[in-house]
Parts: C-alpha cells; sequence; structure tokens
C-alpha cells in the first residue's frame, strides 16, 4: 500500500515501488492492484486519506445476522464482532449480557436482556465512527472510564477541525477486580489504559531502527540449520525453549560478527 501526500509525490512513489520490485524480480498482476484512488479495501478495512473505516460489506453481515439460537452461532457473532472491536465504544460492556451465555451450561434461547444487548450491538454499527490516523506531531489524548463490570478507553486528537478518535478499546473486568470499590476500578481503569497502548508489541519493536534484506535460503545456511535443528523442537506439555537455552555466545563468534 502507498500513501503520498499529493499526486505529484504519489507518482514518484509508485514508480519507485514499481522500479524496486522489477529489480528484485518480483511482478505484481494488474488486475490484482488499483493505482490513484482515494481509498481501498484492505484485510477488512477500508484506507482513506480520512483515516480508518469499517467494510461496508463486513458491517451488512452484521446487521443481517439472526439471534444467535445456540452456543457455537453466539462464539461466531462475538468471534465476527470482536475484529471490529477497536470502533466500538464500550464493546465489553455493550457483550456483558450475550458473553454469560458462553458459559458450558448455559441455557439458549437469550434472555431479554441479552437479545437486547444483541440488537444494541448491531445498531452500535451503524452508527460506528472513522478512526483518524494518529499524528505524531499532535498531543495524544487518553480518557478512560470504569463500570461496575467493565473498563472503557478512548485514544483521541485534537486537530484544527476538532477532536477525533484514534482507537477505541475495552475489557470485562475478572472476578477479584469486579470487588473493588468504585475509586479502584476508576484507578484501574487508568492503568490498564496507559498498559494497554504504551505495550503493544509492535509498537516495542519500532524502537529498533534496522533495515530488511530479503535473502535465499541458500545464502542463510546458519541461521536456518539453527533455527531448525532437531533436539529442540517442541514436544507435548512441553517448555522446548527452558529445556534447550542457546546463548549469544554459542551462536555467535568473535571472528563472526561484521562491524
Amino acid at each position: 500500500m502507498v500513501f503520498s501526500e499529493s499526486e505529484e509525490e504519489h507518482v514518484t512513489h509508485v514508480s519507485t515501488v514499481l522500479s524496486r520490485l522489477r529489480a528484485n524480480n518480483v511482478l505484481s498482476k494488474a488486475s490484482k492492484c488499483l493505482f490513484h484512488v482515494s481509498s481501498v479495501e484492505y484485510l477488512g478495512y477500508v484506507v482513506s486519506s480520512e483515516g480508518l473505516k469499517m467494510d461496508q460489506a463486513k458491517v451488512h453481515q452484521i446487521l443481517n445476522w439472526p439471534p444467535p439460537r445456540n452456543l457455537k452461532a453466539l462464539q461466531s457473532f462475538l468471534g465476527f464482532t470482536n475484529f471490529y472491536r477497536c470502533f466500538i465504544k464500550n464493546y465489553s460492556k455493550k457483550i456483558s449480557s450475550l458473553t454469560s451465555f458462553l458459559k458450558k451450561d448455559s441455557c439458549f434461547p437469550l434472555n431479554e436482556a441479552a437479545l437486547s444487548q444483541f440488537h444494541q450491538l448491531k445498531e452500535a454499527f451503524t452508527t460506528a465512527l472513522i478512526l483518524s490516523h494518529s499524528n505524531p506531531s499532535l498531543p495524544i489524548i487518553l480518557k478512560s472510564d470504569s463500570s461496575n463490570y467493565a473498563l472503557g478507553a478512548v485514544l483521541s486528537q485534537v486537530s484544527d477541525s476538532g477532536k477525533h478518535p484514534i482507537a477505541f478499546d475495552s475489557c470485562k473486568l475478572i472476578a477479584a477486580e469486579l470487588i473493588y470499590e468504585i475509586h479502584e476500578k476508576e484507578l484501574l481503569g487508568i492503568v490498564w489504559a496507559l498498559k494497554h497502548f504504551l505495550t503493544c508489541r509492535q509498537a516495542r519493536w519500532a524502537e529498533f531502527h534496522f533495515s530488511i534484506t530479503y535473502c535465499p535460503d541458500c545464502l542463510a545456511t546458519l541461521p536456518d540449520g539453527l533455527s531448525c535443528r532437531d533436539n529442540i523442537y517442541p514436544e507435548r506439555g512441553e517448555d522446548f525453549i527452558s529445556k534447550n537455552p542457546i546463548s549469544s555466545q554459542q551462536l555467535i563468534k568473535k571472528d563472526g560478527v561484521q562491524p
């Protein structure tokens, strides 16, 4: 996916990408490519200059979803809607009655409270906001809230056109947290929100500055051999990493390190 600030810049960027592909003998099928478009569907989302929004075809499926009649149907519905939870404010709170039917001995059909949440959740998908692209040059606002049984958080930024949400998220309180006093739940909501948005795995990886170069297997025999050793193949119920510790001293010889 190639994004540019202007049409002239975009022509340059696309030409550069195609040149790199050609130089590395990588082909692109024209029928599967889109050029000079203002938005594109990508992995279930629609990406545009405005931000990120849900694929309307997927939303249409949710709106036409019949009330779940058994556990498997409920799991399918919640699994589908969970994919778009970042667009739905207080998602965990909105499904609290539905998740109670995920327990082993739950009896269907859904009761009145769960059925009401089912329809309210579908309605929430029709009014979901577009998530703006994060701008590193602007301050980030994190708001959290706590109820008796769930935590919620909104990440947003303020620009010249107003305040725009970047992400929503929420989680259900565990049994031990349900007995917290309300002030403890509010503090828990703040701590959870900070940890959730500050410890994303890919964000941590982004702290490292590196470039990636493709290397054919025939030229990467040393790391390939180490990663495919038979004696460290995971066995059922065993922690193969703790059983087979490999230190950097074992892998890297002094004369094998390039400056």
